[in-house]
């Protein structure tokens, strides 16, 4: 809850700033790819996905060297795991794919660094401050709760961190189409500051294959990391003063 409030705080700051400049409205979306860090250790396949956002940023008629943004998007993050199986001489390998999907809506304020790069195009690099929160994730309709005896070895719901923060760090281009209309295709990655899942150890559960005994499930840690590819268009409103 505290990470919503500051976000808001820091929403009205940029807001009264962009009012009073040129703005740019950016509509984007394209691949992504998840990783998670499972208990401290890269134990996870990646997870190939998509996200979406809108952005809206400050533009500098005379200059427009720096830019503050704000940005916010829908994002597919979580990992996968992927088994391949023999099925005989002369039959095709069988690959089958489990996703652990964290569907989240997310909010980055950030800043832009422009340098020219001819004819009206320039490159950038871009850094920010990420609040997400978990819409949704997949991790009922996996096997594991779908099976009780693999169940404690499966991220459940009870455990999901809903509000999560991180960073964001891009880079990218700028192509001019027209003096209002352009396009920008940016690369980023994103980290999380904090655990998307955190479940404690559990004392003395059942043991589903050992009816008769007592087990403990060890505690289990999830942290997001995502790459993605943005494909946008950028339309640009200007203030001009007399």
């Amino acid at each position: 809850m505290r990470i919503g409030i500051v976000l808001v705080v820091f929403m009205a700051v940029w807001r009264s700033y962009l009012i009073a400049q040129s703005t740019a409205f950016v509509l984007g979306g394209g691949p992504s790819i998840g990783w998670q860090r499972w208990d401290n250790s890269f134990d996870r396949q990646p997870l190939f996905k998509y996200h979406a956002m809108l952005a809206i940023e400050s533009v500098d008629n005379k200059h427009d060297r720096n830019s503050v943004f704000a940005q916010f998007g829908y994002h597919v993050r979580g990992s996968a795991n992927r088994f391949t199986f023999f099925q005989g001489i002369g039959s095709p390998l069988l690959v089958f794919t489990e996703e652990f999907q964290f569907r989240n809506l997310a909010l980055t304020l950030g800043a832009k660094q422009k340098f020219d790069w001819g004819a009206g195009k320039k490159y950038f690099y871009a850094v920010g401050l990420r609040g997400e929160y978990t819409l949704s994730t997949n991790l009922n309709e996996l096997v594991g709760g779908q099976n009780p005896v693999l169940q404690i070895y499966y991220p459940f719901e009870g455990a999901v961190n809903r509000w999560l923060a991180g960073a964001f760090v891009g880079g990218g281009l700028e192509l001019p189409f027209s003096d209002l209309v352009g396009g920008q295709l940016m690369f980023s990655v994103s980290p999380d500051f904090l655990l998307q899942y955190n479940q404690p150890p559990i004392e003395n559960v059942i043991d589903p294959l050992n009816p008769g005994q007592r087990i403990r499930i060890p505690e289990r840690r999830i942290r997001n990391l995502s790459m993605e590819l943005t494909l946008s268009i950028r339309l640009l409103r200007k203030v001009i003063y007399e």
